[in-house]
């Protein structure tokens, strides 16, 4: 529930703050850290490895 109530408290953040810049980068870092995670122990790492 901590990693939840993380990500309540940037919404809010966002919301409150009127930074809604920062919801791509946000999103584009995660969506990174969600494919280098994923991509790890496949046989598709040295495909993606090359676009960087």
């Amino acid at each position: 529930m901590e990693k939840l109530a993380i990500v309540k408290e940037l919404w809010q953040f966002l919301k409150v703050r009127k930074k809604w810049w920062l919801l791509p980068i946000i999103v584009t870092l995660f969506l990174l850290g969600l494919l280098i995670f994923v991509s790890q122990g496949s046989a598709v790492a040295p495909f993606i490895y090359t676009l960087f």
